[in-house]
């Protein structure tokens, strides 16, 4: 494949106009089309946007034959169904994280592209950066010594954004900012998990809001991660050594690596390459996998979106949360191909599902943590560090979701952001990027998101 790519965006809200404006800077793509569910939405889009096509249907854009490379802006609920329709017609997807809302549905989608031999990949956008490859190069060095443990947080007020709070589309704080989190630990320490301790606090309707997660390594490391929907954070990441620590300011958009020494004084420092939006890095390997033939990016490889999803599996478990989506999914009631599922498509299993499946999962007792097992093919269990009582989850109103299955995400007023789905609000935005010049991802997303 030679020339520029024809890329294309599912969905209209806030993260799909941060990539749009990304695109306008990549010379290797080209800003081609659009898709909404509201055609007058996807033409306004495209209008204000510069692309050449919009349409008023995700399938009629894939099936668009000039179609390159598809990005997937919409809530976590609908990653499932909208790549495997993007999939069935053989177009390369990069899509918004959380890449699916559990391990099944993305093993399905990665087994799928496989046998269709088309390209996807997750937009987990800190992976693609190069300020990642600086903060590894530091750690490697061993200048703050061996490194012993780390911790991580990041936080939004990000709670008034309703998909945030809705079951249907996959709410809660675990998807949208823990898998930052999650993503930092692993980039930082690897896979080799012993023991996960993790504990939430819950919202009015079962879904959690803030949490802490604890992890200890086979190694003898540790690391302690905090996220939260409900309070804002510094969103630091520090790395502790035997001969000094590493500050990394920013974990949802590396901005700068300090380093210090046993005395504490800063002995280095090291600030993020100038960025467009952020998102370039991402696209740019998009292009560079299609155009070499590969199936995934190096820089977040199948196995890794797996083995992320697999932690947050379980650790849901452990809560006793899951999603009308995945329930459905697993009675076998998932729309199929060439059809997209939406809120309205899971209303028989609802949230008394939900309710009955965390009610049960608080009276199980934690079943013993497997060490054996490779961490890509199977995460330990999460040990249980509490019986304290999931609170009963509200019925969930049985209304069509709006038009855009990201309604959720496009009904959010302008200026907020919502991770990956997009959820937080413009001066949350800020709050990634109070140290970035330009219009920066954070500020589109405190994870990067709003679909």
């Amino acid at each position: 494949m030679f020339g520029k790519l024809n890329m294309a965006i599912l969905g209209t809200g806030n993260i799909a106009a941060t990539m749009a404006k990304t695109m306008k800077s990549v010379s290797s793509v080209t800003s081609y089309a659009v898709a909404s569910r509201d055609i007058g939405r996807a033409e306004k889009f495209a209008r204000e946007n510069g692309f050449k096509k919009a349409y008023g249907s995700y399938e009629e854009l894939l099936q668009d034959r000039k179609v390159d490379l598809v990005y997937i802006a919409t809530p976590h609920s609908e990653h499932y169904g909208n790549m495997k329709m993007a999939v069935s017609y053989g177009k390369p997807v990069l899509c918004e994280k959380s890449f699916t809302v559990n391990a099944a549905m993305a093993q399905e989608i990665f087994d799928l592209a496989d046998e269709k031999n088309v390209f996807v990949t997750e937009a987990m956008w800190v992976r693609y950066m190069p300020m990642l490859d600086t903060i590894r190069e530091v750690l490697a060095s061993r200048v703050i010594g061996d490194a012993v443990m780390l911790t991580a947080n990041l936080g939004y007020n990000i709670r008034q954004i309703p998909r945030m709070n809705d079951p249907e589309l996959g709410g809660g704080a675990l998807l949208d900012v823990g898998v930052y989190v999650l993503n930092f630990a692993a980039m930082m320490f690897g896979e080799d998990i012993l023991k996960i301790e993790p504990v939430c606090t819950y919202s009015d309707k079962g879904l959690d809001e803030q949490e802490s997660i604890t992890i200890k390594y086979r190694d003898g490391r540790m690391a302690v991660l905090n996220a939260s929907m409900i309070g804002i954070s510094d969103r630091r990441g520090v790395i502790y050594g035997t001969k000094g620590f590493m500050v990394i300011d920013n974990i949802n958009n590396f901005e700068s690596l300090t380093v210090y020494d046993t005395a504490y004084r800063q002995i280095g420092f090291y600030k993020r390459p100038k960025q467009k939006t952020g998102y370039e890095y991402e696209v740019q390997a998009c292009v560079k996998a299609i155009k070499s033939g590969w199936l995934e990016s190096a820089d977040m490889p199948h196995a890794q979106t797996l083995y992320i999803l697999k932690l947050m599996d379980s650790i849901r478990s452990e809560w006793g949360i899951k999603y009308p989506c995945e329930i459905a999914y697993e009675q076998g009631s998932a729309q199929a191909v060439p059809g997209v599922q939406t809120a309205a498509d899971t209303a028989s299993v609802g949230a008394q599902d939900l309710r009955e499946t965390a009610a049960a999962a608080a009276e199980e007792p934690s079943a013993p943590i497997n060490v054996s097992a490779a961490p890509e093919e199977t995460v330990p269990e999460v040990q249980t560090a509490a019986d304290e009582n999931v609170p009963e989850v509200p019925a969930a109103a049985e209304e069509q979701a709006p038009e855009e299955a990201v309604s959720k995400e496009e009904a959010v007023p302008e200026g907020e952001t919502v991770l990956e789905e997009e959820t937080v609000p413009e001066e949350e935005a800020d709050l990634q990027a109070q140290a970035a010049p330009e219009v920066t991802s954070e500020q589109q997303d405190p994870g990067k998101n709003n679909e």
